[in-house]
């Protein structure tokens, strides 16, 4: 399908094409059904007869939000363990394989007892207990059919087979033709109905080396570390997804299973799937394979709300490194009824050359080679940031950058828009609804994910609705409310000598 981009009314995209239809929300609610198992696991069906294929997304409502000291990066770690398999995939003997696995966590335990003891450890001892340990790892392993539900997947017509983590989600996906509907409902619940942790330590050692590679040897990924660190002191968005390297090398499989069993709950999860289905022969086999899954206690909703800030607070890196200068300022949840205004600034501000910040940054002044940002950062679903960020060129500062930053939010505090450039954000809004159209796996993801937030599918589609209402009134109200140095936090990777980076400063 040929993407629609044109500044066209919402009236001439509603003709224009089978995506461009969906912007009529009344037609498209004739073909999605909505139904909650009685286990408390929400299906959500899409019938969108263009290709024999579906695809679908399996959205758990749990990320690096229901992590505590000592296990961040946990909930990313199901991102790699979801692929090894069941208790009939992926193994060549269970009964033997659990026994095994049994005993590679006793052996981890005691290991791990006398690695943390603050004084008396016995380093003999420890290199036993380690190599002890190992011995049990690679005994377990003998056990394993490598790659085993992903070779199913694939041999049977798959394609996508991938995973994410976020800060309060984490996702399954994968597309199949239609005429292998069953064999992945049996697949996917499979594999949430009987887990096998197998070869945990291995992939944990996997997402050791993950972060080696995108934030302990990246600039841009240190400091967005050190910066969330500052922004957040108190709620979890100010942990790294990925974990801090201390907890990696020591949360075990059996926290996993505890973590899993505590937020891998139907009720927890939304199962969205969109092409070419009748939601009457669907829902009878989602019933049939995910109404397995045991009903248990939804997880309270985290506690630990982020205090008010009420200084600037800011981080500087000094590294033989590109510099960065960001700065981002608290908001509220995308829930807020504000929402969209936010949506619309960010875009007035950073969506693609035409942006304030690409114009003045980039294009006029050319201090900065690019610019950029985010209206919810690192996530949605709680009080977040609004997030700015630019690199210099060569001979440019950050406060430069700096100045000409907050010049531009000051115009949006103290000046409208003109008209031509909030119509050209809102009819932004609406092409960009369309993108979201042209495929079934970004249907199931904007299907699953408004569901998840606002509980109804149907915001997704009533975006457009919220940003076309938003005012020049609005944008300066909440401009006014949003962009204060109390609530600012700024980060900054400064470029330093190689001697004087290797001391670290920050």
């Amino acid at each position: 399908m040929k993407r629609l981009v044109l500044p066209l009314t919402l009236a001439l995209l509603a003709g224009a094409s089978p995506a461009a239809r969906a912007l009529d929300l009344a037609a498209f609610e004739k073909r999605v059904t909505v139904k909650v198992l009685a286990n408390g696991l929400t299906v959500i069906v899409c019938e969108r007869p263009q290709a024999p294929v579906f695809s679908y997304l399996t959205l758990v409502d749990v990320g690096g939000d229901r992590e505590v000291p000592g296990i961040t990066g946990l909930a990313h770690m199901f991102e790699h363990m979801a692929f090894k398999g069941t208790d009939t995939i992926g193994t060549t003997d269970y009964a033997a394989e659990k026994a095994a696995l049994q005993r590679v966590e006793a052996a981890y335990e005691a290991y791990d007892a006398e690695r943390r003891k603050p004084v008396g450890r016995d380093d003999a001892r420890l290199a036993a207990l380690q190599k002890a340990w190992h011995e049990a790892v690679a005994a377990a392993d003998a056990f394993v059919v490598k790659n085993a539900f992903g070779e199913i997947v694939e041999r049977e017509g798959g394609l996508g087979l991938n995973a994410f983590t976020s800060s309060e989600t984490t996702g399954y996906l994968f597309s199949m033709p239609v005429n292998r509907l069953e064999l992945w409902a049996y697949l996917e619940s499979e594999r949430f109905l009987k887990p096998v942790l197998r070869e945990f330590y291995k992939e944990r050692d996997v997402v050791m080396e993950e972060r080696r590679m995108r934030t302990d040897s990246s600039p841009f990924g240190r400091l967005i570390e050190q910066f969330l660190a500052a922004a957040f002191t108190a709620h979890t968005y100010g942990q790294p997804v990925i974990g801090w390297p201390s907890d990696l090398e020591s949360f075990s499989a059996t926290d996993a299973q505890a973590f899993y069993d505590r937020y891998y709950v139907p009720a927890n999860m939304i199962v969205a799937v969109v092409g070419d289905v009748k939601a009457a022969a669907v829902l009878p086999l989602i019933e049939r394979y995910f109404g397995r899954l045991p009903t248990r206690p939804k997880a309270d909703a985290v506690r630990t709300e982020e205090p008010p800030q009420r200084s600037e607070r800011t981080v500087v890196l000094r590294e033989a490194a590109q510099p960065i200068y960001m700065e981002a300022y608290k908001r509220p949840a995308g829930t807020h009824p504000d929402g969209a205004v936010y949506e619309v600034l960010d875009d007035l501000l950073t969506a693609g050359r035409t942006s304030r910040l690409f114009r003045a940054l980039v294009r006029d002044k050319k201090i900065a080679a690019e610019v950029g940002g985010s209206s919810e950062f690192p996530g949605s679903k709680y009080p977040t940031l609004f997030w700015l960020y630019a690199i210099p060129t060569p001979g440019h500062t950050a406060d430069e950058l700096r100045d000409a930053i907050r010049a531009e939010l000051a115009r949006i505090r103290d000046e409208d828009v003109s008209d031509q450039e909030l119509r050209m954000v809102k009819t932004r809004a609406k092409a960009n609804l369309i993108r979201r159209l042209d495929n079934n796996h970004g249907l199931a993801f904007a299907l699953a994910f408004a569901q998840a937030q606002f509980g109804d599918w149907r915001a997704f589609f009533r975006r457009v609705e919220r940003v076309e209402k938003v005012t020049k009134q609005d944008l300066r109200r909440v401009a006014a409310a949003t962009f204060v140095p109390s609530t600012r936090t700024v980060g900054i990777l400064e470029t330093a000598q190689p001697a004087a980076a290797a001391k670290g400063g920050q």
